[in-house]
């Protein structure tokens, strides 16, 4: 029985960019609007946060932005975030402190999924091994080391797991090294199925299109891992939530009240 009680999809800003980034090969010179996510599950044994979204410092303060994301490696800018949109203030909407997460769960290492981890420094942080070591490597520009320039409680995985009863880590590689999706089964409603930045929309799912950007440049593996989601999904009868899919994540926002 899923331990699962109650579940919030929480924005934590937007970026606005090439829809390529998203669909690779397809969309050149559209311009999306993306959500910046991060979930909340709360359980009959702690809370446990799927991803954190962007360190708002790097944001809000000039120098810095200019330093991270204003030159030629992010051509689309900065992502847009408020002071209001920060973790710890969304968190206390909902009546909670950021200490009353007990787990961060990271999709992947990239700045717009792990940039807020210095503000949930007393949690512990699921991540898994190659995904820590490319982030560590700097493989691509979506990584930012200073991202973890703070006491982290890293627990480091390799592979599949359950984090509780009802709440399940899926392997998804091919978007980055140790991409991570996971499976939540709601005590009332049809499982959701978190895609992460393996399905940024549900173009991706629909037509199979890889991310704009993949590990290695390795598209097939992405798109084995869309197909893995679509093959679990239809097994448990679970809806797939793509990560970055306004048009979607409007259809299901409901922030305040809650998922069950």
């Amino acid at each position: 029985m899923t331990q699962v009680k109650k579940f919030w999809p929480i924005l934590t800003g937007t970026h606005r960019y090439e829809k390529t980034l998203s669909t690779r090969g397809h969309g050149k010179g559209v311009i999306i609007d993306a959500p910046i996510l991060a979930y909340l599950i709360e359980t009959s044994n702690g809370r446990i946060l799927y991803d954190v979204g962007c360190d708002y410092s790097k944001i809000a303060d000039a120098k810095k932005r200019k330093s991270f994301y204003e030159h030629d490696g992010f051509p689309f800018g900065p992502p847009q975030m408020s002071e209001e949109q920060r973790l710890p203030n969304r968190l206390a909407e909902l009546g909670l402190k950021k200490e009353d997460v007990d787990v961060v769960f990271c999709s992947h290492l990239h700045f717009d999924h792990a940039g807020g981890l210095c503000e949930m420094c007393h949690a512990e942080v699921h991540v898994q091994k190659k995904e820590l070591e490319a982030a560590k490597a700097l493989a691509d520009e979506a990584y930012f080391l200073e991202d973890f320039d703070c006491p982290i409680h890293w627990r480091i995985f390799e592979g599949e797991y359950d984090l509780i009863s009802g709440v399940r880590a899926i392997e998804t590689p091919g978007h980055t090294a140790g991409h991570m999706s996971m499976l939540i089964e709601l005590p009332k409603g049809k499982p959701i199925l978190l895609a992460g930045d393996a399905a940024d929309l549900s173009e991706n799912l629909e037509k199979e299109i890889a991310p704009g950007l993949c590990w290695q440049d390795n598209e097939k593996m992405a798109i084995e891992s869309i197909r893995k989601l679509k093959s679990i999904a239809a097994e448990v009868g679970a809806e797939i939530w793509p990560n970055h899919d306004m048009k979607y994540f409007k259809s299901k926002n409901r922030f305040g009240e809650f998922f069950i």
